[in-house]
Formats: C-alpha cells, structure tokens, sequence
C-alpha cells in the first residue's frame, strides 16, 4: 500500500525492526490514532447530537491496520464488518467519507445517507456494501471467490457484453484474496459454519478474520463458544492456514497476514485468522458496559490498549521521540477536526432520492418492447412447463458465458467420472428442470451445493456483485426459510442500501405451491405476499409453459433481483403446455395476462389458482350464462393495475383469487386497492378466494377443503352476481 507522508513528525534514517521498516512502523501508528480519533470525534459528536448512532473499532486497530497492509485496495476484494474502521483508513477510504456517512450526508459515499456509520462501502477499492446483520457477509465472501476464480478459468465471460449493469467492466485477477471479518459473537451463526464449509471444500482464496475482543454486546466467549476459543473448534477443516494471533501487536499481527495472505494468493485454500483484541469502548454509545464488566477487567484490557502498545514501543525502538509523537498527533487531531466541519456543512440528501436505486434504472424488465412472439418453426409439439423452463436455462447459458446455476440436486451428477463413464444418467434436480446442464455447460457452471438453503443465496449475493449471473435453485419454497435472512436482509437490499453503487441481480428458482396429493405441510406451502412485501426483488409467478419460458429469459436478463416462483403441480400439467418459441422470446414484467374475456364479472389470480378460475367461469356460463373475465397477472412485483382497474371499470364487480392463506396473503393488497381506488365503479363488495388459515394435511380430503378450487370460486361468482 502507499504510505501516506508523516508531515511535520521528525523521521528517523530507515531501520528494520522485527522485519518491518521504520516508516511503515510510523504509518502503521498513525492510522491506528487516525482510526481511534475518528471514533472519538464521532462520540462527540452523537454528546451533542449531530449524529444518531456511533459503534467504534476502539481496540482492533493493531490487527485491522495489518491485514490492510497485507492486501491490495482495488485488487482484492473486501467483505468487513462495523468495527472495522482502522483497515478502511488503511485502504484509503478517508476520514471524511466516514463523517459523511455519521451525519447522513448525501455525499456519504458508503450509502448516501442512507445507513448507519460503520457500514463501509467503496467500489474504487472493492470494499463491498455491508449491512447491519451479522456473519451474513462471510457467505458473500465466499460467493465473490467462486467468481473470481471462475472468471481466471473462463477470462471469455469477463469480456462478454451483457445486458444489465453487473456484467460490464469486470476486471479480474488470478490470485485475487477475499477478506471478510466479523466479531467473535458472530462465530455462533449458521452461516458463519457454511461459509467455512464451503470454502474448506473448494480451496478458496478468501481470508477469514475473526476479530475476538472477549464479548457479543454483553455475552462474554465462554458463553457464545465451547471452550471459548474459536481457533480449536474450526481446526480441523483441511485446506485452511490458521493462526492466533495477539491482534494488539501490530507486528506480528502483520507477520501472520501475509503468511495467510501469501497461502491465498497461491491457491492453497483459504486462511483463518484469529486475532486477539480489546474493547475500550462499549459495545456502541447505546451501550453501558459498566453494567457488565467489572473495574478490573476494564483496568486489566486497558494495559493491552493496542494504541499505547505502538507508542511505547516506537518510544523504546528510538523510532519516534517523544515531541515526534505529539507532532503527528497534532496532525492527526487537526486532520480529524477539519473532516469533522466539513462533513456538518455537507447537504443532507433531498427526499426526492428516496425512490432511487429501489430498482435497476439501467434495464427496466417493464418495458414494451421486450414483448416479443414466439417464433415460427417445423417444431410444434407442445411442451410441459418444466420443459419449456429447462429450454430457456440451456438457451440462456449458451448466450451468456456468466450464467451459473447451482443449488440442492441441480447437477446432472456431482462425480463426473461416473457421468464420462456412462455409469449413470444423470439427476437434473428433483423434477428435472435443471437436467442436461451439468453435461453440456461442464461443473463450473452448473453444480450441486450443499443441503443449506442460506449457503445458496447468500453465495449467489457475491457471486452477483463480482459480476456473474447466478440463477440459483431452492428445491421448495417451504424450505426457503433458512435463505430469508439472506434474501431480505441482504439481496433485495444491495442496491438501494449502498445507493446504487453495488447490485446483485441474481434470480433465485423455487418450486412452489400445493395441490399435490399428498403434499402435506411442508410441500404445500404458499408465502409469495411475504417477498412482493420486500423491496427491490422481482417477483414472478408464471401459470403456463409459455409463460414460464418468456418470463424466465426476462428474469435472466433483468438488472434486479428475481424471484422466480414456479408451481409444482404445473410442471407437467396438460394444462398450458405450448411449442417451443425460440431463444429470444420475452414478456415484459407488470403485464398481465387475459386469459377469458367478459363483461359481468372480473378475476384477478395468477400460479395454479388460473386453471381453476377458468373451470370456474366454464361452469357459470354454462349454468347461468356468466361472462367473467379473467386476468392471470403473471408477475406479482410488478403487478399490472392498469389491466386490473380497466377490467373492473368494464365489469364493475371482481374477485381476487390466491392459494395462499386467506388473511394477510398477496390478494388482500389487491383487494383493498380495488376497494380504495376503484369504489365507485363497483356494484358489489370486493370478494377474496383462497386457502383457509391453516396447513395444508396430507389427506386428500382435507387437501380439497383447504386450498381454494374451481366449485369455492364458482359459488363466490353466483353470490356476487346477486348484487
């Protein structure tokens, strides 16, 4: 790294001592004062209220301030967590970009104001927007690796023109290291576990650092960890370098970086660090440690302060005298109070910004003219959805060389002697629709994953931001939870939280829904409402072949996240099948579809619900002469409200028809819209069919009572022509 000038100290003639020169030594204390400084000019700060929220790094500067030295800004790429304030000095983020950020100005250049401090952010030096949660980015750390390693194999896809934003301009480097931190807390997440798995496994260049300063908040480390010692519980992973490490020493905390750096870089597999600190400060200033921590124990951490260590230390080498120290302090100090003024006169963002970064303003996946028809061809045999889905994978991985799916099952057959052999067919997912990937595109790019659906998302987050197109595979919705934390607190929010200078459009594949026969409780369930509930993630909800094809290559080719819900019971269903319509063929996102036109009554539905409104309203023309309209919406984030307002306007009465539960599921939103907006064009209340408020059972029988079906939409049709 550049060592910045120690102006106005006095400089010794360069020594060597304990391996490391005198002027990197002097660098090395003055961004452990610069970083402990900035944290005390921010809790001054918050004492007089003008800033809302402080979490300092006081304690880990030795440490911190090493690993930067050890990596290269804008080479490498970095996934820190709140405390590390003293590596981003380091790198060369400045103290004004943080003040920025504690003041929630709009130049902050972490978020535009839009996060806490601490939570770094910097494409120039490959410093990856963080969030507030915790160990969620060890995953990303992982994901951004497999991508990097995956561009030096195939430099061809770095150089491809895609279609949206993520894919233009990646730069990529054989031996680039991943570093990611977190707290010592941080260890008991599941996350933390798969991210260590999966980089053990494959050899990755990522670089963990765990940051131990004896406490999470309160919880002191014998009660977070067994034995309370991280390092022996993850020593028997195999490929790993391990080291434990005084993180108060600066120098030998340097030494252990670059061996682990170095085991990195030559493709050894990835590296662990564990480091030793203090905390001086509470937890954050909304913290009291006194509460917890006794005198004596602060007293004692308070002799290991790594910033006194230094000083000391360069005071006994002869490095530094002592007026050299005051003078770079000063200097420092002054350096910290002009930031400070600077960033309190800074403008603070204008609420117009809200909306901006929600979404990609470079693709919009809404527009008209990606509506496209199918192609003419010799080929008319009608295929099933699951087909048809399978089709746009094989045919957007031939297009895209950044294209990579992986999850549960999706590989033809991870041992691929067994495949070169012709031992074994090949899997292709638990219903096939991933089949023939692994055998055509190679185990780069289509893989099997661990059983962990976390480990799934999370990894296709940094595979997204260092520029892939990760389409990955949950095998069934009702096993997605685990992955929620990834999906809500990290996915849909990259974009707007770094303010449009990170995205991950990744699209994320879930089987979905009952009517299954037997499908029970936990391969039946529904919950869409609670992703159209968060923003900045697509969400699509085909009902037919055609459909699932065209809307999938949309997806493929969109600049935002997607969730891409695909119905079980309609993979192979009579219903919907359709020729294949060629490898351009799209439908625009928000656009719904008029599956059976009429004039008495509306229906607004979508997934497995539209073959089942379309028996319904067959049955009440025949019966007594009903004309009802259906609408299939297609996509459910966007959704098309023009097409719902203009239907109800023509019909003036409407039903909103969904599997999911009926309280507080997707068609109470539609619903109460109608109800707001549209109120005096209806000539009838607004009437919702959908699931009961319960599981769905095993049994048949039950199955049939709790999920919605064609007769329960045929009777709400005749209650509501009665008005």
């Amino acid at each position: 790294m550049a060592k910045a000038a120690v102006s106005g100290a006095e400089q010794h003639e360069t020594s060597v001592v304990s391996g490391v020169d005198s002027e990197r030594l002097i660098e090395v204390y003055r961004l452990m004062y610069l970083s402990r400084r900035t944290d005390d000019r921010e809790i001054l700060l918050k004492r007089q209220q003008k800033i809302f929220f402080q979490i300092s790094g006081a304690g880990h500067e030795a440490l911190l301030v090493a690993a930067g030295m050890a990596l290269k800004p804008g080479y490498d790429w970095f996934f820190p967590y709140y405390r590390d304030r003293a590596l981003c000095l380091t790198l060369g983020s400045t103290v004004e970009d943080m003040l920025l950020q504690a003041v929630g100005a709009a130049a902050d250049p972490s978020s535009g104001g839009r996060q806490m401090p601490s939570h770094w952010g910097n494409t120039k030096l490959n410093i990856v927007s963080q969030s507030s949660a915790t160990a969620t980015q060890v995953l990303h750390a992982v994901g951004c690796a497999e991508a990097g390693r995956y561009f030096s194999r195939h430099p061809e896809a770095a150089e491809h023109e895609g279609d949206y934003r993520a894919f233009k301009d990646v730069v990529f480097h054989g031996d680039e290291v991943v570093y990611v931190s977190l707290g010592e807390g941080s260890t008991s997440q599941g996350e933390f576990w798969e991210a260590l798995n999966t980089a053990s496994n494959l050899k990755l260049p990522v670089l963990f650092v765990v940051e131990d300063n004896k406490y999470a908040i309160s919880v002191p480390v014998e009660v977070n960890t067994p034995g309370g010692n991280i390092s022996k519980l993850v020593a028997n992973f195999p490929n790993f370098y391990f080291a434990e490490v005084d993180g108060t020493d600066p120098i030998e905390s340097y030494r252990v970086f670059e061996e682990a750096v170095a085991h990195c870089r030559a493709g050894n597999g990835p590296a662990f660090v564990h480091g030793h600190v203090t905390r001086p400060y509470s937890h954050s200033f909304s913290d009291d440690d006194r509460a917890y921590r006794p005198k004596s124990e602060l007293e004692a951490d308070s002799l290991r302060d790594p910033l006194q260590k230094m000083q000391m230390f360069l005071l006994r080498e002869g490095i530094l005298d002592a007026e050299a120290i005051n003078r770079l302090e000063k200097e420092v100090d002054e350096e910290v109070r002009q930031a400070a003024e600077r960033a309190l006169r800074a403008p603070f963002p204008e609420p117009a910004s809200i909306p901006l970064h929600v979404y990609s303003e470079n693709y919009d996946p809404a527009r008209a003219d990606l509506q496209t028809k199918p192609a003419q061809t010799s080929d008319t045999q009608e295929r099933t959805m699951a087909d048809l889905i399978n089709a746009c994978l094989k045919d957007e991985m031939r297009r895209d060389p950044r294209i990579v799916v992986f999850g549960e099952d999706v590989a033809d057959c991870s041992r691929e002697e067994y495949l070169r052999e012709g031992l074994v067919k090949g899997k292709g997912g638990v219903f096939k629709l991933t089949a023939g990937l692994q055998s055509e595109f190679g185990s780069d790019r289509a893989f099997n994953s661990p059983l962990a659906e976390a480990n799934i998302v999370g990894r296709a987050v940094g595979q997204a931001v260092r520029g892939l197109k990760p389409v990955v595979e949950i095998q069934f919705f009702d096993y997605f939870w685990p992955a929620m934390h990834q999906m809500r607190n990290e996915l849909s929010s990259m974009r707007w939280r770094s303010n449009g200078t990170f995205s991950a459009p990744a699209v994320v594949r879930v089987a979905i829904g009952g009517y299954l026969t037997g499908g029970s409780i936990y391969h039946s369930q529904s919950g869409e409402s609670i992703f159209t509930h968060t923003p900045g993630v697509r969400v699509v909800f085909p009902s037919n072949a055609l459909d699932a094809n065209g809307l999938l290559r949309t997806a493929i080719r969109c600049d935002d996240p997607v969730l891409f819900l695909e119905h079980k019971r309609l993979y192979r269903e009579t219903f919907g099948r359709a020729p294949y319509p060629g490898p351009d063929y799209m439908i625009p996102f928000g656009k719904a579809k008029t599956v059976r036109g009429g004039k008495d009554l509306t229906i607004v539905t979508y997934g497995a619900v539209v073959p089942r409104a379309l028996q319904a309203a067959q049955k009440a023309q025949r019966e007594h002469g009903i004309e009802a309209e259906i609408l299939d919406l297609r996509t459910l984030s966007p959704y098309d409200w023009e097409a719902i307002a203009t239907s109800v306007k023509k019909t003036s009465r409407v039903i909103v028809a969904y599997e999911d539960m009926l309280s507080w599921g997707y068609g109470a939103e539609i619903a109460a819209r109608i109800a707001d907006e549209l109120f005096e064009d209806l000539d009838a209340p607004v009437k919702r069919v959908a699931a009961m408020d319960t599981f769905v059972a095993y049994q048949p029988l039950l199955e049939d009572v709790i999920l919605p079906q064609p007769d329960h939409i045929y009777q709400a049709i005749a209650k509501l022509m009665k008005y």
